[in-house]
């Protein structure tokens, strides 16, 4: 009987993946993992609370559960990193953060102790499995296998509503071949009717779409009692380069955005650039917030590309792109390029060499790329790979 390692926050869809994994045959064991413990009055979906109710229904499974403190992990590798990046004028996404640097290594690490063969979460995305052999290509296929056999193909989950390979792509090959999804195959409704029909406990099926440790509070609030960081005052500019307004804190505000800017105009104006050096936030209309071309760096492909060389031309392919989890994804043309142009970069050695950037040049302009966000790059609906948002480039 294969052995299963079902990551358990409480919520719906976890409690799901966990009774359908149980039902196909799998020796299935429930973990919790404690992220964040929130303040008094506040609530979290990683919160000990949530691991109470992880554990009850778990129990009432007949499901082994057990609980790993990952706080420590957690605070150094997501919420340190959302407040640098908040401060240095760039819009993280902490769930990504989390997925490759918190969640899944540690679920991998239980099953390891474990003796498990796979992890497995409540993400609505698909896992396919290729075996190569003799220069052909044979689907493994299985959504519940037995071993952890082929190459592994991360594809978008059917429900386009709740649909989130976006934030795994960041995960290693290695991580998605211990991986199973079983809800990748299910829409969202069909998981609350399961739910409803196994007995879940109603307080579970609500959900929500905020960052987990951010639930009960404003993001602003978090940043200001995080970083105790003030909130310097500065300029707001417009695209003439003229001085109309001034703003709180250049970290309360992000790529986009429309409220709180505080200034009377006939038009809608919406932040389009900021400047932490200068301490400045720039507005302009909102043809002004859109452009075609963003450049993306730190990439992770989850399917070979031939990548740009030191004194080799670039290589470009087409694809399509999401640059924010709800968004369809888009089509673009992808220019993958070497940064190092100057003899002093190629001084700094060979692991800066290697590195590669991918700028990507849409079809159409897209609505506020915002730097520090994801940019994920598909082929139909396999995820090929993806980076961060660096720069949006002038429209």
């Amino acid at each position: 009987m294969a052995k299963v390692i079902v990551g358990m926050s409480g919520g719906i869809d976890s409690s799901v993946t966990a009774h359908l994994l149980r039902e196909r045959g799998y020796d299935v064991e429930g973990v919790s993992l404690l992220m964040y413990e929130p303040r008094k009055g506040e609530s979290a979906r990683c919160s000990p609370r949530a691991i109470d109710e992880a554990a009850g229904i778990a129990r009432n499974m007949g499901v082994r559960h057990e609980v790993i403190d990952v706080r420590e992990e957690f605070a150094a590798q997501v919420i340190e990193p959302f407040l640098r990046a908040y401060l240095s004028g760039v819009t993280p996404n902490p769930c990504i953060l989390c997925n490759r640097s918190v969640k899944f290594p540690a679920l991998l690490r239980r099953a390891l102790s474990a003796g498990a063969d796979f992890i497995a979460t409540g993400h609505y995305a698909r896992l396919e499995r290729q075996r190569q052999s003799a220069g052909s290509v044979e689907d493994v296929g299985a959504d519940f296998p037995r071993e952890a056999e082929g190459v592994p193909l991360l594809k978008k989950g059917i429900d386009q509503k709740k649909e989130q390979s976006y934030v795994l792509y960041a995960l290693s090959r290695e991580t998605l071949s211990a991986l199973l999804l079983p809800l990748g195959n299910y829409m969202k409704q069909a998981v609350r009717r399961l739910g409803a029909e196994i007995g879940l406990p109603l307080s579970i099926c609500a959900e929500s779409q905020e960052i987990c440790f951010l639930q009960g509070k404003k993001y602003l609030t978090f940043l200001r009692e995080g970083s105790r960081a003030m909130m310097e005052p500065g300029p707001i500019v417009d695209q003439e380069g003229k001085v109309i307004g001034k703003h709180t804190g250049i970290y309360g505000y992000t790529i986009g955005q429309r409220k709180r800017l505080g200034i009377a105009s006939q038009r809608p104006l919406y932040v389009t650039g900021l400047s932490v050096g200068s301490n400045t936030v720039f507005v302009g209309y909102r043809e002004a917030a859109e452009t075609r071309e963003v450049r993306v760096d730190e990439l992770n492909w989850l399917i070979d590309m031939e990548t740009a060389r030191e004194g080799e031309a670039a290589t470009s392919f087409r694809a399509t792109v999401k640059i924010r989890s709800t968004m369809r994804d888009k089509p673009a043309t992808i220019t993958l390029r070497s940064p190092i142009s100057s003899p002093k970069a190629r001084e700094e050695g060979l692991a800066i060499r290697r590195r590669v950037i991918a700028d990507i040049l849409f079809d159409e302009p897209q609505w506020a790329p915002a730097p520090g966000q994801s940019a994920v790059f598909y082929h139909g609906d396999t995820v090929i790979g993806g980076g961060i948002i660096q720069e949006r480039m002038p429209p």
